[in-house]
């Protein structure tokens, strides 16, 4: 039987519309510019030198950091704000070769677009995911249960907390196990029932383990980090490390230093070296390769990984190409 003229077309723009996706995705993952010449360009314009200068004295109150975020995801609560992180396998593989029933925590999980697609990745996989927003968290619910491909029933547990803030609760992780190796999980029950920070999805955690879930094999930390004040991020850096299992991973995406957003601050919006504060009173911090590996390794995180991600891209609408300038990481607890 031989393939009408019309069927031969499709075949070809089928087959066409796949290597231009495949060619798309390979260049997005690909660095498109060197971060150093990007640096040279940046430090010898004038009129960018207010970001280099030593940081004003700011009277920001930390206080209002967490308040701002809420009132961040109150506002977008009825919108798909962010897309879904479709890269995110792609950097990070583990997530796709782990074994079964691996279990992770996604800090700063927002709507869910770092949760999804781990959740679509591997349907064995345990995702624990926690904001400060409430309201971020009923929309990631929403978003998730009704997602095409994905069966999260039993498989996402999300729960409130500040993690520069406050610890992790006591069903996540345990006093005890966080003292202990956690190659065997201990009985302390007592530990658990004078918890008082149980939030959604403890009590199907607890029956996973007797004393508590025992820890998790990777932390998720994508575009989290850098809304924490600085001085605050060593202490939540050392949370994700006491809630990793030994061996386990922390994965990391963040701004990085000279990326397009951060050269879009006025001068007036700078509360800090590297540091911003946006009009909502949202913050953000650009991360240069030596201020990460110095906080992971300070932590107790063996490096694995450190690199930064420079990729052009396009805004059709007013027809630029963006510099875009993101830190990737890896680190890994000891064993």
């Amino acid at each position: 039987m031989v393939a009408s003229p019309s069927s031969l077309l499709l075949v070809c723009t089928l087959q066409s519309s796949k290597k231009r996706m495949e060619l798309k995705e390979a260049q997005y993952f690909s660095k498109d510019f060197e971060w150093e010449k990007l640096r040279e360009e940046i430090e010898n314009d004038i009129s960018l030198h207010y970001h280099l200068e030593s940081p004003p004295s700011s009277s920001f109150s930390l206080s209002k950091d967490s308040e701002a975020w809420q009132n961040f995801h109150s506002r977008h609560y009825s919108g798909r704000f962010f897309k879904e992180r479709r890269y995110l396998l792609k950097e990070f593989p583990e997530l796709l070769d782990c074994d079964e029933n691996s279990k992770v925590l996604e800090i700063g999980c927002g709507n869910g677009s770092t949760v999804l697609p781990i959740l679509r990745g591997k349907h064995s996989t345990i995702v624990y995911a926690c904001d400060c927003s409430t309201e971020a968290l009923d929309r990631a619910k929403e978003i998730i249960e009704t997602a095409d491909g994905v069966s999260a029933k039993h498989r996402f547990c999300p729960f409130v907390c500040d993690f520069s803030a406050n610890k992790f609760p006591n069903w996540l992780i345990c006093n005890t196990c966080r003292r202990t190796s956690l190659k065997q999980l201990v009985d302390c029950e007592t530990d658990v029932k004078d918890d008082k920070d149980t939030d959604l999805g403890a009590s199907t955690a607890l029956k996973e383990a007797q004393c508590c879930v025992g820890g998790v094999h990777f932390v998720t930390l994508i575009f989290t980090l850098s809304a924490v004040p600085s001085e605050k991020m060593p202490p939540a850096i050392a949370e994700c490390l006491a809630v990793l299992r030994p061996g386990g991973v922390l994965l990391f995406r963040d701004y990085g230093l000279y990326d397009m957003t951060m050269l879009r601050f006025p001068a007036n919006q700078r509360i800090g070296l590297r540091e911003y504060v946006r009009s909502d009173g949202t913050r953000s911090y650009f991360f240069c390769l030596e201020t990460v590996r110095e906080l992971f390794v300070a932590a107790g995180f063996i490096e694995l990984e450190l690199d930064y991600c420079c990729i052009n891209s396009a805004n059709r609408r007013h027809g630029k190409s963006m510099r875009r300038v993101w830190v990737h990481g890896k680190f890994q607890k000891p064993i």
